[in-house]
């Protein structure tokens, strides 16, 4: 009960407070909107871009994780995509934006902050390397499967053409990769610049979280019921589940595996509903997911943290 206390509720009830401020007409929607854009084409990348530049690159990448952790998404991703075609009868297009919902946790929104509060901020190097890689590989995943799907018979340069295009107009793609060639060249940053990214980097989580309360007042959860149970299973059981298995059959750290099991038992992201809008496709059932499996990790973080003790 005390890691439910201490890790978990101060983490959504920030969110909450974005929820009920929106609710009771005490922040317009407008203005969530504008927060929202800041955190996450702003201020999120910041953060990033600075942690990933700071990284001891020499140290920190552990291949084991990043399989450990992106081939349970993988398969996730599969699951959602058959499973939305073999048991809803869903188009396929539709099929690959609901397997996107089972791919992409809300790293950033939930991951760092209660991996932190859990464990401390210097446990935070393999959800950074694991951040690192999220964005990019998600969305080229996604993006590349999508556009085959939609463009049947198409040729492999025009599908990659719109998967460049899509990758790097996306504000995360975009910091994590200054960071890391800040990384790799040795630049050193002006302390000046360096204390203006610490002081937007401290603003990036809160409001972010106080954003997405706002943001998911919006998406009433309304039919599709049973393809949004499936997305909630696979994103908060199956996954880390899949993460565990291959963690102890890697024998990953401790350190990597608290973070890769706890960051892929994370609600899907806001950005499976980004990637479901961006192609009109599951719409309702990505959007209602975010807000029924946001809502239903209190729980089941919170057991994934007992088990991880």
């Amino acid at each position: 009960m005390q890691t439910l206390l201490d890790v978990i509720l101060p983490v959504f009830i920030v969110i909450g407070f974005g929820y009920v401020s929106v609710w009771r007409g005490w922040f317009p929607v407008s203005g969530i909107d504008g927060v929202m854009k800041f955190a996450q084409s702003f201020a999120i990348p910041c953060l990033l871009f600075q942690a990933i530049a700071q990284l001891d690159l020499s140290v920190s990448f552990d291949p084991r994780l990043l399989l450990s952790f992106y081939g349970g998404a993988t398969i996730c991703f599969a699951l959602g995509i058959f499973g939305a075609r073999l048991l809803f009868r869903r188009d396929w297009e539709d099929c690959v934006a609901i397997g996107f919902c089972c791919l992409f946790s809300n790293s950033v929104l939930l991951g760092l902050p209660i991996t932190e509060r859990a464990y401390g901020p210097d446990a935070l190097t393999g959800t950074y390397v694991i951040i690192a890689f999220h964005a990019p590989f998600c969305y080229a995943l996604g993006i590349t499967v999508m556009e085959i799907t939609k463009n049947r018979g198409k040729s492999v340069g025009s599908i990659a053409r719109n998967v460049g295009r899509a990758m790097f107009r996306n504000a995360l793609v975009i910091g994590i990769s200054a960071g890391f060639i800040v990384n790799i060249t040795g630049f050193q940053m002006p302390e000046v610049v360096d204390d203006a990214l610490s002081l937007i980097v401290r603003a990036a989580l809160p409001a972010a979280l106080f954003a997405l309360g706002g943001v998911l007042i919006q998406y009433k959860p309304e039919g599709d019921m049973k393809a949004i149970a499936m997305v909630c299973g696979i994103a908060l059981i199956v996954h880390p589940s899949l993460v565990w298995l291959f963690g102890t059959t890697l024998q990953l750290p401790q350190d990597f595996f608290r973070s890769g099991v706890l960051t892929a038992a994370m609600a899907p992201g806001f950005n499976a509903y980004i990637f479901a809008n961006m192609y009109g496709r599951a719409r309702r059932v990505a959007a209602s997911s975010v807000l029924i499996a946001t809502i239903a990790s209190i729980g089941t973080v919170w057991v994934w943290l007992m088990v991880l003790a």
